[in-house]
């Protein structure tokens, strides 16, 4: 899973960068499964008069990477901000370092003083210009919101379903409101409502386990059936999260025994729906000292998937047996 990084957003990407993203890749032994992601213009979530010109090159993006053979694509609606956590370094009792959203840390923050960085944001805006979208989105309800959202869906899914792509939706991270933007992609019935928006398996998500996790009020096995029979679930990201107060969470290790997400009940649902497709072990923690990226730390993801692997193995074979032994199962 990657993207290419250097295109302005809004812009199109050309088909020979896409083409110099594969070979690299393929020059690893690798295959580019999934581009994660191509990110949706603030002009078309805002409804302003310049978003027919990004959703035609956004269009013009998904035609060249089918051209280049890439049919999965992850995206997300959550405005102005990607994921948001308050600390990037919070020490676990066994020394890890890890990410932390603690709502009432972020409820005194003001994000359009222009000078507030937090980690998942889009560090890319220049001075001055987080403000002024927070200026814009202050005259957007969540109603409107949703019809600037559909817009985008309804002109680009037909698109998406013509080549042959599967387009999967982020849910909003955290999964509710923050700094009184919209967010509208936390809960079961908002994602029924946007998959309703253009009704066809092109148009699907990417199921997150942290994300989704951090609202006890989500069934997370249970929407994995819901969506996935309906052939709605295109990519995984699997991670796990400690619910520790309201609205409020960490990042922890993969084992469900660390967090609030049953890991082995996510993959067992996945494996009722017959879930084929990508899945990575998304945020894990800063383990044995490594340096880098908070939240993307080498060691603590290698052995998510691991035990991602050692639980997949486990819940298809006992799968296996019950049928054999009972066919009528």
């Amino acid at each position: 899973m990657s993207a290419v990084y250097d295109v302005p957003v809004g812009e199109v990407w050309s088909r020979e960068r896409i083409r110099g993203l594969k070979k690299t890749v393929e020059a690893h032994g690798l295959r580019l499964a999934v581009i994660e992601s191509v990110p949706v213009h603030e002009d078309i979530k805002l409804g302003l008069a310049g978003r027919d010109r990004y959703i035609d090159n956004y269009i013009a993006t998904l035609r060249n990477l089918a051209a280049e053979g890439i049919r999965t694509v992850c995206y997300n609606v959550m405005p102005v901000f990607d994921w948001t956590r308050s600390q990037l370094d919070h020490v676990l009792p066994d020394g890890s370092t890890t990410l932390i959203y603690e709502d009432d840390v972020i409820q005194q923050m003001d994000p359009a003083d222009g000078t507030l960085r937090l980690p998942g944001w889009d560090t890319s805006y220049l001075d001055g210009e987080v403000g002024r979208l927070f200026e814009r989105y202050r005259s957007i309800g969540e109603e409107q919101y949703w019809e600037n959202i559909a817009y985008f869906v309804q002109r680009v899914m037909p698109e998406a379903a013509e080549l042959g792509m599967r387009m999967a939706v982020h849910p909003d991270d955290p999964p509710w409101p923050i700094f009184g933007l919209p967010r509208i992609l936390g809960r079961e019935e908002q994602f029924t409502r946007y998959l309703s928006l253009f009704d066809h398996p092109a148009h699907g998500m990417c199921f997150c386990t942290g994300s989704l996790g951090s609202d006890p009020a989500n069934d997370l096995p249970h929407m994995i059936r819901q969506f996935g029979h309906a052939g709605r679930i295109h990519f995984v990201h699997a991670r796990n999260v400690l619910v520790t107060g309201h609205r409020s969470f960490q990042e922890t290790a993969h084992l469900s025994s660390a967090g609030s997400v049953d890991m082995t009940a996510v993959m067992r649902a996945l494996a009722d729906i017959g879930y084929t497709g990508p899945l990575r072990s998304d945020h894990g923690r800063m383990i044995w000292g490594e340096q880098g990226r908070p939240g993307y730390g080498l060691y603590d993801r290698a052995l998510g998937a691991v035990y991602l692997n050692g639980i997949w193995e486990a819940v298809t074979k006992c799968s296996a047996a019950v049928r054999e032994h009972h066919p009528a199962n």
